[in-house]
C-alpha cells in the first residue's frame, strides 16, 4: 500500500530572545539532539531541525497560546523522527509521541487547524505501524482515523486525507474481529472513491481501491457473506490496478499487481455489464421501451452490444436501419455524474455528457453505478492525459 503522507516545515520568523526551556521542553530537545541521521544529508538536515525546535520553544516560553508554534514544533520532532535510524524503533517512537502531544496542544488552541489534524493521523499511523496487528495498534489507528475524519470535516476537498483515512480503515481491518471486518473494509472503499471523485488521475488512490477490493474478493472467496460475488470483486479490483498502472506505467508496484490481475478483466474490454437504456434514435422515450442490454467499455468508447453476444454486434445495412445501438466515443465525453431525473425508469440513474449531448442510462443498484461512474471516468481521464496507448496495451494485449 501506499502512503500519501505530504508533511511541510513552514518557515515562521521569531525573535531572538534567550531560550529558557522548561523540564517538558528538555525532554522532546533531547530527543532531538539524540538523532544524528544516517547519512551527511540527513545529518545537515538536522541541524536545521534542531535550530528550529530551539525557536519554536523559544517563541512558545514567550506565547503559551501560540497554536502555530506548537504545530510547527510538532512538526519537527516528527520530521526528526524520520531521520532516525530505522533499527532504533524506540527512539522514532518516542519522537512521534512528543509531536502528537505538540498537536493535540495546537488542536485545543485553534480547534480549526486542518493542517494539524492531518499530520497528526500520520504521526499516530507511523507509531501504529511499529506495533504490528496489536490491541495498542487497534486504539492508534483508530485515533488516526478520528483525526482524519476531522481534518475531512474541516477541509472536505483534500485527496490526499480521504486516501490516508481509506489506508488506516484498510489497516484497521486486519486487526478487528472477523464480524466487524466488511464494514470497515466498505468503509475504507467509500474513502478512497471520495478521494478519487475529488481527483480522478489521484493514482495511489485509485491503487488502494484496487488493494483493497482484491482483498474483499479474497476474503469473500474464502468465507462469502458479501453482497457481491468473489469474480465481481476480482475484475472491479483489476479496472482500478490497469488504471492507475496506465497512469504511472513506470511506478513498479502497479505494473507487477497488473501482472497478478490482468486476467482477471473480461479482455478484451475492461468493463462489461448491464445497463437499460432507450432506444439509440429515441433517448426520451416512454420507460416501456427501456430495455436492459449489456454493454462493453474499452479504451475507445462505450458500447451498447446484444445480450447474446459477448462481442460488439456486427450487423449488416439492413439490420442497422431495423435496430441502432448506442455507442459514446470516449473523446466525445464532457463529464460523467450520477442523475435522479424523475422522468427515468426506476434504478440509478447515469448522465453521460458528450458533445453532441447526454446520454442517459440506468443502473440496477445504486453500486453497480458506482463501478460503472468510475470506470468511465478513469478510461476518460486516461484519455485526457494521453495515456489511453497504455491502457489499450493492457486490454487488448
Amino acid at each position: 500500500m501506499i502512503n500519501t503522507s505530504y508533511k511541510t516545515l513552514p518557515f515562521v520568523h521569531f525573535s531572538q530572545d534567550s531560550l529558557q526551556l522548561s523540564t517538558h521542553h528538555d525532554v522532546a530537545m533531547d530527543l532531538i539532539n539524540s538523532v544524528t541521521g544516517v547519512d551527511e544529508e540527513g545529518r545537515s538536515r538536522q541541524r536545521i531541525l534542531t535550530f528550529a525546535a530551539k525557536r519554536y520553544i523559544s517563541a512558545i516560553e514567550r506565547n503559551p497560546e501560540d497554536p502555530d508554534a506548537y504545530y510547527n514544533w510538532a512538526l519537527v520532532l516528527q520530521e526528526s523522527a524520520d531521520n532516525v535510524d530505522p533499527n532504533s524503533d524506540s527512539s522514532k517512537d518516542s519522537l512521534l509521541e512528543e509531536a502528537c502531544k505538540k498537536y493535540a496542544e495546537a488542536t485545543r488552541l485553534c480547534p480549526t487547524l486542518y493542517d494539524a489534524y492531518y499530520n497528526w493521523a500520520i504521526a499516530i499511523a507511523d507509531r501504529a505501524k511499529m506495533r504490528g496487528r496489536t490491541k495498542e495498534a487497534e486504539e492508534l489507528w483508530q485515533q488516526a482515523i478520528r483525526n482524519y475524519d476531522k481534518a475531512v470535516q474541516l477541509s472536505w476537498n483534500s485527496p490526499q486525507a480521504l486516501n490516508n483515512w481509506g489506508l488506516g480503515l484498510q489497516e484497521l481491518s486486519a486487526i478487528v474481529p472477523a464480524k466487524d471486518k466488511q464494514t470497515i473494509i466498505k468503509t475504507a472503499i467509500s474513502k478512497f472513491r471520495s478521494a478519487i471523485q475529488l481527483q480522478f488521475d489521484f493514482h495511489r488512490a485509485i491503487y488502494n481501491l484496487g488493494t483493497v477490493l482484491y482483498g474483499l474478493a479474497e476474503d469473500t472467496s474464502r468465507s462469502g457473506g458479501a453482497d457481491t460475488s468473489p469474480n465481481d470483486l476480482y475484475s472491479q479490483s483489476a479496472i482500478y490496478v490497469a488504471a492507475a498502472h496506465a497512469l504511472k506505467p513506470n511506478y513498479s508496484v502497479y505494473r507487477s499487481a497488473l501482472r497478478l490481475v490482468r486476467s482477471m478483466l473480461p479482455l478484451p474490454y475492461l468493463k462489461v455489464g448491464y445497463l437499460t437504456a432507450p432506444p439509440a434514435d429515441d433517448p426520451i422515450a416512454p420507460h416501456k421501451h427501456w430495455e436492459r442490454s449489456q454493454f462493453i467499455l474499452n479504451h475507445t468508447e462505450l458500447q451498447q452490444v446484444n445480450d447474446s453476444e459477448s462481442a460488439p454486434v456486427k450487423v449488416n445495412a439492413l439490420v442497422e436501419k431495423a435496430k441502432r445501438f448506442i455507442k459514446v466515443d470516449v473523446a466525445d465525453i464532457v463529464s460523467v455524474s450520477t442523475c435522479s431525473d424523475l422522468t427515468l425508469p426506476p434504478g440509478a440513474g447515469l448522465c453521460i455528457n458528450t458533445t453532441h449531448g447526454p446520454v442517459f442510462l440506468v443502473a440496477d443498484t445504486w453500486e453497480s453505478l458506482d463501478g460503472w461512474l468510475d470506470a468511465i471516468r478513469l478510461v476518460y481521464t486516461i484519455f485526457a492525459r494521453g495515456k489511453s496507448d497504455v491502457l489499450a496495451g493492457i486490454v487488448t494485449g
